[in-house]
């Protein structure tokens, strides 16, 4: 097709046929001839190039035959610059059937050049070079490009049409490509052709088979954009490198970005990047360079670029750092485990800076009484928290496989940062701790919560609750918590104040029958105990025989782990069901390290466990928790406290019951105003969030907003809103169908695919584990992007595909199953088949 017909048929007759009227102007008169030859009967042409006057009479004319269905279209050519402001379209005597139909140009999509790249897209280089050389080109200099070249053989044996599709299919050929491809090499001549022309890649090989070709076409083509998105031009040693002109640049970019972008190549785009980068040596030759342009065409970039971001968020440059972050977010090296571990750590650690930059300027606002910065904390201060401790879970993600400690600055910045907003808001509290006691009068106790919530509502026979006493659930995860059970009923969180010391022997104690009157603390050789009135209530057995006296056959208790693996059942008859969960608490006492994923698995379990009641015809739950606790992964060696001296009670290294002296970094009120029944006269601690002995990460026991405000839920159960699994199907794929993973954080592609029309609209939640021959979870979707830091699940709607990266247990080698589960029931929506093949 010539451009001639082109701009004919794809550009004026279309305009015509929707708007019936089009003016067209061409001050160059290009367009003149094309214009006339137009004319037909029922379509008039009015040429204005000779007489304004005699074609101004002719158009009103031909609007009035059109008007009275004797043409069907009208068609002006000006030969004079379209009028863009108001002023210049009132003294244009035409810009009145403009607005009445369509207008040519419409925009930078009508300019000469881009006619002629739609016009031949086989042929964008060739047609840039021509304008590169003559901005205004002949018809005949436009058509005689392509030389009636159709390259027959390799649009045959690809069975595609255009010149991207061609190469893009030498690239990458699908099985079926590949097979024609070796049938014969009748294609190699047209394809040398064709690479010359289109990307002006002049091929030395000698070899006619598709691998030899490949080859060299990769490395031209990846190359050719690296060298394009170079800001400051090649380096010496690289300069003889073959690559594109720069004329191909646009077909050169498209074919690399759809080489990154299609799933089913994605994999074989980043084995043959690694290995040019490699082969021309590109790390060494570049590492002067400290501008790469804003493609990562290679995987040294995207280090570039990640170095760069790291560098900004130390210089406090955080619009830099969302830049690149917002560039890089969809890039190829995501699809590497080990590289999107580095972005997520990243992505947290500017979370958290801002966070705390955005807290501590408004944190003087909410200081006058420790009622505010209570309101404060559970209204926005608890978000830095939450922030804070999703990026302790990226660290511990990624940590073990920084082995040359790439992110180690960046984690002190963060940590440091964090730090220096919470030793202020700690002077605070503990400034306001000894003016106005503890608890709040106005503030829920947790010693009121069972008497207050729970109580009542086993006045009345027949009504069943279930009590989950969670250790250690600080406020911030019950904020969490609350959310992902909202669909689970009617939710309503609330505050309540913990129970000093902060502790679990105090802490699950408090939460007894009868502890709003009568907890108290009795002082037995060097330690203390908690009593309800005259009985001790130090362990589990005691604690429950407390409220076995209290309910008798009514109630039953259990540890919720083994509530959730089906270990015991819900006796018929029970109406008080307590279900007991430790396992945060233990893991960060145990293992600090690695504790923050273990916070995303307690949770898991409880929304199980909620499930589990409502089949068990429970329809109340309420959730509370003895303490919160506090991180202390900002703390340098040396950071600790000296005891003041006196008769001391050392209570988790973070306070003090007793009696002794007081210093300047100590806080000191009675145990009375402390809101402590019992035997001990005063309780002291640190001012600041330091303990008493070094190296502690994790604490509590002291008197903080993280360790002492803590969460009460209550939920009414109602049925899940969930749509049934049969509406939409999970599909689970790894590297187009490899059975073996080489790497500990594998990236597997999921999908939810509709099957019926009711669906489009639902949301769905998955929960993504590998499990072994034994069922033990050795493997969880990493936490991060599309996976819920708090929850550990991913939110699909049908018809979504996305990419999850796996955390394989360092230890777990051999044959596994990855499972997409229901994360309320835990029933399998389905599972995939893998192996270990590890190189290490």
């Amino acid at each position: 097709m010539s451009i001639q017909q082109f701009i004919q048929e794809h550009i004026f007759t279309p305009r015509l046929n929707e708007s019936q009227v089009l003016v067209a102007y061409d001050p160059e008169q290009r367009y003149r001839d094309i214009c006339l030859a137009m004319a037909t009967e029922k379509r008039v042409v009015v040429d204005a190039t000779e007489s304004s006057i005699h074609s101004r009479a002719a158009a009103v004319a031909a609007l009035g035959q059109l008007g009275r269905n004797e043409i069907e279209q009208l068609l002006v050519y000006v030969p004079a610059p379209k009028p863009i402001e108001d002023e210049e379209k009132q003294v244009d005597p035409f810009s009145f059937y403009g607005e009445c139909g369509a207008v040519f140009p419409l925009g930078d999509g009508d300019n000469y050049m881009t006619l002629c790249l739609r016009a031949k897209p086989d042929h964008t280089t060739q047609i840039r070079a021509v304008f590169d050389d003559n901005p205004n080109p002949d018809f005949a200099v436009i058509n005689a490009i392509g030389g009636g070249l159709n390259w027959p053989n390799l649009r045959a044996q690809l069975d595609v049409e255009s010149t991207r599709d061609i190469i893009f299919a030498l690239l990458a050929p699908s099985a079926m490509q590949q097979a024609a491809l070796k049938e014969s090499d009748s294609w190699v001549a047209e394809a040398k052709e064709l690479f010359k022309v289109s990307i002006g890649l002049v091929l030395k090989t000698r070899g006619k088979t598709w691998s030899a070709i490949a080859d060299e076409l990769w490395r031209f083509v990846l190359f050719s954009e690296f060298a394009f998105d170079l800001p400051g031009g090649l380096p010496a040693d690289l300069l003889d490198v073959p690559r594109a002109s720069d004329a191909a640049q646009p077909l050169i970019e498209d074919i690399c970005e759809r080489l990154r972008t299609d799933s089913r190549r994605r994999d074989t785009y980043i084995e043959r990047a690694e290995a040019i980068e490699i082969e021309l040596n590109l790390k060494d030759s570049c590492s002067h360079l400290t501008d790469l342009g804003t493609r990562d065409t290679f995987p040294f970039e995207e280090r570039t670029f990640l170095l760069q971001a790291m560098d900004a968020l130390q210089r406090g440059d955080t619009d830099k750092v969302r830049l690149i972050l917002s560039n890089h977010a969809q890039s190829v090296w995501t699809g590497k485990g080990e590289s999107q571990s580095q972005w997520d750590l990243l992505r947290s650690a500017l979370a958290l800076v801002e966070s705390c930059e955005d807290h501590e300027r408004i944190l003087s606002d909410h200081t006058q009484s420790m009622e505010k910065l209570i309101d404060f904390y559970v209204m926005q201060l608890r978000e830095v928290d939450r922030l804070h401790r999703e990026f302790e879970q990226a660290v511990s993600d990624y940590d073990w496989q920084d082995t040359q400690g790439l992110m180690k600055p960046l984690q002190q910045q963060a940590r440091k940062q964090y730090g220096k907003l919470m030793e202020k808001v700690q002077g605070i509290f503990t400034k306001h701790l000894e003016h106005s006691g503890w608890p709040l009068a106005s503030k829920c106790a947790n010693t009121e919560v069972f008497d207050q919530l729970v109580a009542p509502k086993l006045m009345q026979s027949g009504n069943k609750v279930a009590y989950l006493m969670v250790d250690a659930l600080r406020y911030e995860l019950g904020v969490a918590l609350a959310q992902q059970l909202e669909d689970e009923g009617k939710v309503k969180l609330s505050v309540a104040l913990a129970q000093l010391p902060s502790i679990t022997l105090v802490g699950m104690a408090s939460l007894l029958p009868g502890a709003s009157t009568d907890f108290r603390l009795v002082k037995k050789a060097n330690k203390f105990v908690p009593y309800i009135k005259d009985q001790e209530v130090e362990t589990v057995a005691q604690r429950m025989d407390l409220v076995r006296k209290r309910y008798g056959q009514r109630f039953q208790e259990g540890r919720l782990e083994e509530f959730v693996r089906n270990r015991f059942d819900v006796e018929a008859d029970v109406e008080l069901f307590i279900l007991r969960s430790v396992e945060i608490d233990s893991h960060f006492e145990n293992h600090p390290d690695t504790a923050p994923t273990e916070i995303i698995n307690a949770l898991k379990r409880i929304r199980v466990a909620i499930h589990k009641l409502k089949d068990a015809g429970f329809h109340e739950v309420v959730i509370v928790t003895d303490h919160g606790f506090f991180m202390n992964t900002h703390a340098a060696a040396g950071d600790t406290c000296s005891k003041p001296q006196g008769d001391w009670n050392n209570v988790h290294e973070r306070c003090l019951l007793g009696e002794g002296d007081s210093d300047n970094n100590h806080y000191k009120l009675s145990c009375e105003k402390a809101g402590i029944r019992g035997d001990f006269a005063t309780l002291a601690g640190p001012l600041s969030l330091a303990s008493y002995k070094s190296g502690m990460l994790y604490y509590h026991g002291g008197a903080s907003l993280q360790e002492c405000v803590v969460p009460v839920i209550t939920l009414e159960l109602a049925a899940a809103k969930q749509a049934p699994i049969e509406q939409a199907s999970v599909v689970l794929n790894y590297k187009n169908g490899a059975k073996r993973i080489t790497t500990r954080l594998p990236v597997l592609d999921i999908s939810l695919e509709s099957q019926d029309m009711f669906s489009v609209g639902s949301d769905f939640e998955i929960l993504l584990e590998a499990h072994d021959k034994n069922g033990n979870v050795v493997g969880e979707a990493k936490h991060g992007g599309v996976v819920n830091p708090a929850t550990g699940t991913i939110v699909l709607k049908p018809g979504d595909t996305t990419k999850i990266t796996l955390r394989m247990q360092l230890e777990f080698e051999g044959k596994f199953k990855v499972k997409a589960l229901n994360p309320s029931t835990m029933a399998i929506f389905c599972q995939l088949d893998l192996e270990t093949d590890y190189t290490v």
